[in-house]
């Protein structure tokens, strides 16, 4: 067995300097394997007993891999010859390095590998160190395993990759605590205020032709409501002088086949809301779930001409009130600080980033994304500078300010 006891600083990791790790009973040992077909479905199937997060399903791994075409690979820390915990990775190229990541790069949050919840204590930095031997050992072209906005916990019970050396990711996660139902939600977050302004948008949408809020229950409606959010968000990416994270074709197709395959499941997984005014959706949101969380993962409005009604805002209230009724104890909106989710929010949650060097190049690799998650950092907690930093790429892009984010 390789020496579980080394440090995570690289040295070691190279194919032919450490023996390929081999299962034995009561001791940890790992697996790697491509994402094949027969890989993806012993995937599954430890997931179908397995705690995990939404970006970590089999339902996410498997539409990912089909539809994106990834350089994948999944690793399995195993004791005792049963699985403790999997990783799936897709492999990138970022310059002169590779950098295996959780598939579906920044889509992918609050991350959570797949665990064995009935025996998180035998996850540690020891029995972890087997695993990454074995990606170094299968895929000796990897520099760096980069498990990035890790989830601390999930469902009281801790991530136990966040035991490895680990750092803040730049971007908080906001969330709302549920418990005692919307009213009392309402109460610890100016709710008279809110119920004030959710009247008037009432009265403005119903004057603009009616409105309803729908929820995706067939692939047609799918369809609708994901081309609708694509549309809305490129604009508004355009406008805010960015690149669309949306916009590769293949990004669409997987997002298409999230969503309609989660459909098949009695309680989907994965499920798309939207406000449609007049006959025209004005508003989306895609959410996941998660235990007893509702996990908004995206949503972006018409920038229209009822885009003064606050038609996101609309939703969202819609959605807080729905999650509320339902016995959900967090209303989670992901990664990102903007206003509209402190209005709403009593939680903040710092994700984790955990950098694996398996190479002297990933050393240096590591170094380079620990300095510009800093940096990130230190831009985004200063109000002046992440303002005029937003200002610049507007101006960079030729766009004008859009109206009220100021």
């Amino acid at each position: 067995m390789v020496d579980a006891t080394a440090s995570f600083d690289g040295s070691g990791l190279r194919a032919g300097t450490t023996p390929y790790p081999r299962v034995a009973d009561g001791a940890t040992a790992a697996a790697v394997a491509p994402a094949s077909p027969e890989a993806l479905a012993a995937y599954d199937a430890f997931c179908r007993t397995a705690l995990f997060a939404p970006a970590q399903s089999g339902l996410w791994v498997r539409h990912w891999a089909g539809t994106t075409g990834p350089d994948a690979i999944l690793a399995t820390s195993n004791l005792d010859g049963r699985p403790l915990l999997a990783l799936a990775l897709e492999v990138e190229r970022s310059g002169p390095f590779r950098v295996a990541r959780f598939m579906g790069g920044g889509h992918a949050n609050g991350n959570f590998a797949p665990i064995d919840a009935a025996r998180p204590e035998a996850l540690t930095c020891r029995t972890l160190r087997p695993l990454f031997d074995a990606i170094a050992e299968a895929r000796p072209d990897v520099d760096v395993v980069a498990l990035q906005r890790l989830a601390p916990e999930l469902e009281g019970v801790a991530n136990p990759l966040a035991a490895l050396p680990a750092f803040a990711s730049p971007n908080p996660s906001l969330a709302i605590d549920l418990t005692g139902g919307f009213e009392a939600v309402l109460s610890r977050t100016s709710g008279k205020r809110k119920r004030k302004k959710n009247r008037s948008q009432m009265r403005k949408l119903e004057a603009a032709g009616g409105f309803r809020r729908v929820e995706a229950t067939s692939p047609h409606q799918v369809n609708a409501l994901l081309e609708a959010f694509f549309a809305m968000k490129e604009a508004r990416f355009r406008r805010m002088g960015i690149a669309n994270v949306f916009g590769d074709a293949k990004v669409r197709a997987f997002f298409h086949a999230l969503f309609a395959g989660a459909l098949a499941q009695r309680s989907p997984p994965f499920v798309l809301h939207g406000l449609e005014v007049a006959g025209k959706l004005r508003a989306v949101t895609g959410s996941s779930r998660a235990g007893k969380r509702l996990i908004c993962e995206f949503g972006s409005i018409a920038d229209d001409e009822l885009a003064f009604a606050s038609p996101g805002d609309f939703l969202f209230f819609a959605n807080i009130e729905e999650a509320c009724a339902q016995g959900l104890e967090i209303y989670d909106f992901s990664v990102g600080d903007e206003p509209y989710k402190r209005q709403w929010c009593d939680l903040e949650t710092r994700h984790l980033d955990v950098l694996v060097p398996l190479t002297a190049k990933g050393r240096a690799l590591a170094f380079l994304l620990r300095q510009d998650a800093r940096l990130k950092s230190f831009v985004k907690k200063n109000p002046v500078v992440w303002q005029l930093t937003k200002k610049l790429r507007r101006r960079a892009a030729g766009r004008e300010p859009i109206p009220g984010e100021e």
